[in-house]
């Protein structure tokens, strides 16, 4: 056994892999003397690459000779083709532990892989769920996407390989769909649009499965938020308007409050203006008979009256409205919370670009210089910033 063989107890174990996590990215790996019993146990095969990394570091053996099974964030256990400039690797290695600290926080890992589950495991899982929303919705998909990926990859392990009642499965499996939509939207946020749309599709079987008819509409307006960025608004509208048929959607002014904002931003984009106009008063009229008593669910957290007024702007950015547009982001940023840290991020672009839009670069390069970075995860809003901060200092206007 390598304890025995190095000397360790479980604690001087865990204290060897934070100082050397300090040591290799500038912070602990938070491990204590359980987290090493887990995995000599045997109760954890797959523990995440910071802890293999670490391991690997301090015994001198590779994984499987450890007893580990790889998991799906591991790199291939062979070497690459060409040789990894010793700061990108830095920066992978970095990432990687970023992602591993993110899912420990979060508490991901502590899904169960066997035995049987009742709703007291269900109820862990919606925590969770609900810390990766609002994960999302604070700082962005950057990180998180490889986090909700294995969570997903656990849940589905859970769903084939425990044992529960007829109740608990459909929870699984509504978990399923919640997972796979916040990984769909994270993917998005990373700019890695293909990837978005094999999760989005997986969200829809399994809200399909489950027969939620929320967790369905969920789906139907992803898909069509993914039809609409490839360049298919015509087909977004026609999902959207089959999602607002839906006779559930009479209990659910939030979720009907987004469909019709979303689908005035596709009538833009059509030229149908009056359309846009009409879809953006549906929305405001459902947000207005929404219950503040009632909890929406986490996902819905970031439909506040600041996102649907930039939810507006967006719209009649599209429709080639740039002052009015504007002037709702303006608004928008005034109202937005202070918790939802990449959307002021991704307003404040915005701002700039519609500036820049009208000419006014001068105040695009003011806004620009106002974006708050520091957090945010969203290669998607960082290249958009790029953009918008290179033709703002030189002259390179164009529509956003």
């Amino acid at each position: 056994m390598l304890l025995t063989e190095f000397g360790y107890t479980h604690a001087q174990l865990a204290d060897e892999v934070n100082r050397v996590a300090d040591d290799e990215f500038g912070e602990s790996a938070n491990c204590t003397d359980r987290h090493v019993r887990r995995r000599i146990s045997g109760y954890v095969r797959r523990p995440w690459p910071r802890y293999l990394r670490l391991l690997e570091h301090i015994f001198g053996r590779s994984p499987q000779e450890m007893g580990f099974v790889l998991c799906t964030l591991t790199p291939p256990p062979f070497a690459p083709s060409k040789p990894t400039p010793a700061k990108e690797q830095r920066s992978v290695h970095r990432r990687t532990f970023i992602a591993a600290s993110l899912a420990t926080a979060l508490g991901t890992e502590q899904t169960p892989q066997r035995g049987r589950l009742g709703m007291s495991d269900v109820d862990r899982i919606q925590t969770t769920i609900t810390r990766l929303d609002a994960h999302f919705n604070g700082l962005g998909g950057d990180a998180l996407v490889d986090v909700a990926t294995d969570y997903l990859a656990r849940l589905q392990r859970a769903l084939d390989h425990c044992t529960y009642g007829e109740r608990v499965g459909r929870a699984l499996t509504r978990a399923v769909a919640d997972v796979a939509a916040c990984a769909g939207w994270s993917a998005h946020d990373c700019g890695d649009y293909a990837r978005a749309d094999q999760f989005r599709n997986q969200a829809l079987q399994a809200a399909l499965l489950t027969r939620a008819p929320v967790a369905v509409t969920r789906a139907w307006s992803d898909l069509a938020a993914q039809a609409e960025h490839a360049g298919r608004p015509g087909q977004a509208a026609r999902i959207n308007r089959a999602a607002l048929a839906e006779r559930h959607l009479r209990a659910q002014p939030l979720i009907t409050a987004l469909l019709h904002a979303r689908l005035a931003d596709c009538l833009a984009q059509t030229g149908d203006t009056a359309g846009m106009g009409r879809q953006l008063a549906a929305a405001e009229r459902a947000y207005d008979r929404a219950d503040d008593t009632v909890t929406a669910p986490s996902w819905l957290a970031f439909l506040t009256p600041a996102e649907l007024t930039g939810l507006g702007a967006i719209a009649h950015q599209s429709a080639g409205q740039y002052a009015r547009a504007e002037q709702q982001t303006a608004q928008a940023l005034d109202l937005l919370d202070v918790r939802f840290t990449r959307n002021r991020s991704y307003y404040t672009v915005l701002r700039a670009e519609l500036q820049l839009a009208q000419g006014h670069r001068e105040q695009a390069a003011e806004t620009v210089s106002h974006v708050p970075v520091s957090g945010v995860a969203s290669s998607r809003i960082a290249a958009r910033l790029e953009r918008v901060t290179e033709a703002a200092h030189h002259g390179q206007e164009g529509r956003p």
